[in-house]
């Protein structure tokens, strides 16, 4: 399980968006913003997301060996950047959603209800950073 150090610990919980690459059929990339929590219990960090979306059918694809998506999230605020890569996994399971949004509201906003709200979990295996939070 990646662990991130303390000045990493503390960007990933200071309210920034970030950017979500995933890899669209075609191997090309979808970027777009998002808002995320990380788990550092889990090692993991959450995106809320219609089951409907791009980053969500993205998400579901497996690679030809049948792996598991990967993708990065990446936040950004001035020279201070983080990135981390993993595998990503959707989950519709209603207590883990609930939990997902619950820490979102922590970190940024209040949510509308969404009956189609799924979440996505970014499990990283590398992290990459300014080296402000080296």
């Amino acid at each position: 399980m990646l662990r991130l150090n303390p000045e990493q610990l503390v960007f990933v919980t200071e309210r920034h968006l970030a950017t979500l690459t995933t890899l669209r059929a075609d191997g090309s990339p979808h970027v777009v913003p998002v808002a995320f929590t990380w788990d550092a219990d889990a090692g993991l960090a959450r995106i809320t997301a219609r089951r409907g979306s791009v980053k969500v059918a993205n998400a579901r694809r497996r690679g030809p060996d049948g792996a598991p998506p990967r993708a990065a999230v990446c936040q950004v605020d001035g020279g201070r950047w983080l990135t981390l890569e993993g595998t990503l996994a959707v989950s519709e399971d209603p207590d883990e959603v609930a939990d997902a949004v619950a820490r979102h509201v922590r970190r940024y906003w209040p949510l509308d209800p969404e009956p189609d709200r799924v979440v996505l979990r970014l499990t990283p295996d590398k992290v990459m950073a300014s080296t402000y939070m080296a």
